[in-house]
């Protein structure tokens, strides 16, 4: 058997392959890488068990630079979609074996209303698991607060759309003042679903604890995206991300810049406008008629005051012409019911006069007896005094014998405070006796 080199052998190979696979075929497969290189793109294609997802089948296929430059656009196009990882798509292939290179499938063209279909039903059966878990319709049965001023806005810093937003809040007409907070995110790319999910839990987490407080930080949150390409709209498509944003505790309102088609994001939305700049719009409009129902009811208000002011200065001229006439009659009952009053008063006071009068005299006649008693009582008080304060005199019982021990200037009384050496006093009817205590 005659040795081949590679060489010959990838030669043969391709010779069979240009022979027995010369026509052109529709392929239907799952991107798992899609790239760009010198204005070409490499594709990798991939087929995954149903059940299991697991790849039962992997091709590289190629789409060369003259064939790309006329699919890329009709794609976007027609998708809003960019060739990504994870989607699904239509190809026409046919193969091609290069002796150097290896074997790879050549892409002719691409059938976007394939990828349209399984994004349909990709997003059916998002919207199917959203229903099912009761929060499909969970953000509109919000209410946007009345003076929905705070706004926490999830956007592309460099975005021209966020610059659009924030000029037409700044110069609305009226002259209303917003407070805006931007949580910069990633609007476009495979990083849109994490970027925004990662600024509604930090929203969330600008409340301390996690808990709303009874003043809350923000009365709603914009999604906005605007100033680039409308296509690689996947990234508004997903179950995660309108899961976070259905049980969101704030309004939401999307302005994503994308009207060809409503994505997910916007179906599950408090509120879906075309763009940022609309976003902007409908806030001021929010306010402005706010405003206007507060004017209206000042103006209510006001009417009402002017009436009731009326109404009451009549009732009031009524009032005054009936106090005067009621103030003439209750002038002249009070008067004569004061003079009768008077009258009694000076006829009681002469009468409470004569009888105090009376009494006086008895007192005055009554208090030199009185007097002269209370004398003879106090002076046989005194004397009883006298007689027992001379019976109680130390003097009188030392003259019947008895006698005075002091210690130190105080009577003794009991012998068992006295102690050897102890100094005594004797006192006597006739003078004093000095003892020492053995």
């Amino acid at each position: 058997m005659k040795t081949l080199s590679l060489l010959e052998l990838n030669g043969l190979v391709r010779q069979v392959i240009e022979h027995t696979l010369s026509q052109e075929y529709w392929v239907e497969a799952e991107l798992s890488e899609c790239r760009e290189s010198r204005g070409h793109c490499y594709m990798e294609l991939v087929e995954k068990d149903e059940r299991t997802a697991t790849p039962v089948a992997r091709a590289s296929a190629k789409c060369w630079r003259t064939q790309w430059l006329m699919l890329q656009p009709y794609f976007e196009r027609t998708t809003g979609q960019t060739l990504h990882a994870g989607l699904k798509v239509r190809l026409k292939v046919y193969a091609q074996f290069h002796e150097a290179f290896g074997f790879s499938w050549i892409v002719t063209d691409i059938d976007p209303t394939f990828t349209l279909g399984d994004m349909a039903r990709k997003r059916q059966e998002i919207i199917r698991q959203l229903k099912e878990e009761g929060v499909f319709d969970l953000q509109k049965e919000l209410h946007l607060p009345l003076f929905c001023q705070h706004i926490a806005v999830i956007s592309s810093e460099t975005a021209a759309g966020y610059g659009d937003f924030i000029k037409q809040l700044a110069h609305n007409d009226l002259g209303l003042k917003f407070s805006v907070q931007l949580f910069p995110a990633v609007m476009q790319g495979e990083q849109v679903e994490q970027s925004i999910i990662a600024a509604l839990n930090q929203i969330w987490l600008t409340v301390e604890g996690g808990e709303w407080k009874e003043a809350q930080p923000f009365d709603c949150v914009v999604i906005i995206r605007g100033g680039g390409a409308t296509a690689d709209m996947s990234g508004f498509d997903t179950l995660a991300l309108a899961e976070n944003v259905a049980n969101f505790p704030l309004p939401i309102i999307t302005g994503i810049g994308h009207d060809r088609d409503e994505n997910i994001l916007d179906m599950v939305s408090f509120q879906r406008v075309k763009t940022p700049t609309a976003a902007a719009a409908f806030l001021v409009s929010h306010l402005e008629e706010v405003l206007n129902a507060v004017d209206d009811a000042q103006d209510r208000i006001t009417r009402y005051a002017q009436t009731r002011i009326l109404n009451y200065k009549s009732q009031l001229s009524i009032l005054n012409a009936q106090i005067k006439n009621n103030v003439a009659v209750v002038k002249t009952r009070q008067e004569a019911r004061l003079d009768a009053l008077y009258s009694r008063i000076a006829h009681h006071a002469q009468n409470k006069l004569s009888i105090l009068s009376s009494q006086l005299s008895t007192t005055n006649a009554r208090i030199p007896l009185l007097f002269d008693r209370k004398i003879t009582t106090e002076r046989h008080r005194l004397e009883l005094i006298e007689e027992k304060t001379k019976n109680l005199d130390p003097s009188l019982l030392l003259r019947r014998g008895y006698s005075i021990t002091l210690k130190d200037g105080k009577t003794v009384r009991n012998a068992a405070i006295l102690h050897p050496g102890d100094e005594l006093e004797t006192r006597l009817a006739d003078g004093t006796v000095r003892s020492t205590v053995n």
